[in-house]
């Protein structure tokens, strides 16, 4: 009789994309095993007349699937890691995280070439502080609308709301083949992309058999960048609701480490910079870019 291991997911075709994603990598190593679905509503999912950092930011989409998977009604949960908080409930670890896909921001618009080309008052949509920061750090004339749903839909809304453009996760609209509405990928260091921006990450309570499954499909640099991002994350607070980009790509020996920070209402950026070392000294930049960040907050 086959093992069956059960993966907890939210139900958005993304989140459903991204865990067949999951078992496709799975099912080479362990032919012998069933993996089986299990969707979850999260308080997230529920949520679609206010911004998420209004009520309760990261955390709102795992918190129920966290819950399943302390409980034991499933065996591991596939996340977007940029939605995970910095602490984790319970004995619950990152297992794995599969190779990253492109961890950039897009810009899509039914007018404007790129966000450069969008003129002063262009209204353009988003509901992250975040990314509300940093175009305004670009142009403080763009008028930024407040933009909830899944990928299609605020793709429609670039019509029905009268839109100049949106910005959305590149990995997002890759994995369900839209491309075709890029129209222009935003550079690092002009859009810092969110924490785990761009990855898919294994949540497993801590046992050596779901480590060693997980294990099976690790991508190392991957998770590797990721955990440099989360420390900084858990060093700043992860549980603060304010404008906080953060980025690591590691090239050989090679760390760089964006980040860019403002305050809480998204209209001010207090820090936007990208710092460099060795790979092998991380912990050591993580300090160095946290005081920087300090600094610039007094």
């Amino acid at each position: 009789m086959k093992k069956r291991w059960t993966i907890g997911t939210r139900g958005s075709a993304l989140a459903l994309r991204q865990t067949h994603i999951v078992i496709q990598e799975l099912q080479p190593h362990y032919p012998e095993c069933e993996f089986v679905i299990k969707t979850i509503r999260t308080t997230g999912d529920t949520v679609w007349d206010r911004p998420l950092h209004l009520v309760g930011g990261k955390g709102l989409f795992v918190k129920e699937i966290e819950d399943k998977l302390l409980e034991g009604e499933i065996d591991m949960a596939v996340h977007s890691v940029k939605d995970l908080p910095a602490d984790l409930a319970g004995n619950l670890l990152i297992g794995a995280v599969l190779k990253r896909e492109d961890p950039r921001d897009a810009f899509l618009s039914l007018s404007c070439k790129s966000l450069r080309a969008a003129e002063n008052g262009s209204r353009i949509g988003t509901s992250s502080l975040r990314r509300t920061a940093q175009l305004l750090r670009q142009n403080n004339t763009l008028e930024i609308v407040p933009l909830r749903g899944n990928i299609e839909t605020r793709i429609a809304k670039l019509r029905t709301e009268g839109l100049d453009g949106i910005i959305l996760a590149c990995a997002g609209i890759k994995r369900m083949g839209l491309e075709e509405h890029i129209r222009e990928i935003l550079p690092i260091d002009t859009m810092v992309p969110s924490c785990g921006q761009g990855a898919i990450g294994i949540e497993i309570a801590d046992s050596e058999e779901a480590r060693e499954l997980a294990a099976s499909i690790n991508d190392e640099q991957s998770h590797r960048e990721i955990s440099i991002e989360r420390s900084l994350l858990a060093k700043i607070g992860g549980g603060c609701h304010l404008p906080l980009g953060i980025h690591a790509s590691i090239d050989k020996d090679n760390l760089t480490l964006h980040i860019s920070m403002g305050e809480e209402t998204g209209r001010e950026l207090f820090i936007h910079e990208s710092h460099s070392g060795s790979a092998n000294n991380a912990d050591l930049l993580i300090d160095e870019v946290y005081s920087k960040l300090k600094q610039s907050l007094n």
